[in-house]
């Protein structure tokens, strides 16, 4: 269902964020992400001279490199657009997040590593996403994988047990969201002994 119609409005900005998880040869695996700023108008800027309509006001890469247990081994970024010529040097500084393990506690971590004056406010913005993004790579395709070994077919809830428990199960995915609430369908169906309601 659509939202309901907006009112009268003219489009200023527009933020695109695409990441994708891939599975690389080596067993690892890649969460690449990329942001994206324009405007609708032309501007003046100090260090670009003027930023025309549709150009990037901010270009940005962030690639990190992880293994199935989701520690970082790499971490690279790059900045091709910004509206400073000093903000491509906080890229490099990205590489602070090696050693970093996606889980609990690591948004926090991640901002002591690459947060304030050493870091970019906007490539540390995906750094959330990208937390979610590993888990929706990882986790399905380590259950997959195991299912494919045990030559089972992979269709509906063999697929999606085999995902849940490496979530870790009912308990730690229970009340996450409006689809897990402990007394909806879904919990009464996959996890009956957890469920609270009717």
């Amino acid at each position: 269902m659509p939202l309901s119609p907006p009112a009268p409005r003219e489009a200023l900005h527009t933020r695109v964020i695409t990441i994708t998880g891939y599975q690389r040869a080596d067993g690892m695996f890649d969460l690449e992400a990329a942001l994206t700023d324009t405007k609708t108008y032309s501007f003046p800027n100090e260090n670009r001279g003027t930023i025309e309509a549709g150009e990037p006001l901010h270009g940005m890469f962030l690639r990190l490199t992880v293994d199935a247990a989701m520690r970082i081994h790499k971490a690279e970024a790059a900045t091709d657009y910004a509206p400073y010529a000093v903000c491509p040097a906080a890229a490099p500084n990205f590489a602070r997040l090696e050693g970093l393990t996606i889980g609990r506690g690591f948004i926090k971590a991640a901002n002591q590593a690459v947060g304030g004056p050493v870091g970019c406010t906007h490539l540390r913005e995906l750094l959330q996403q990208m937390a979610t993004t590993a888990f929706q790579t990882i986790k399905p395709a380590r259950a997959k994988q195991e299912l494919d070994r045990e030559r089972a077919k992979p269709a509906g809830d063999a697929l999606d047990a085999r995902i849940s428990r490496h979530f870790g199960g009912g308990e730690a995915i229970v009340d996450t969201c409006l689809a897990y609430a402990r007394d909806g369908a879904i919990v009464r169906q996959r996890w009956p002994h957890l469920h609270t309601g009717r």
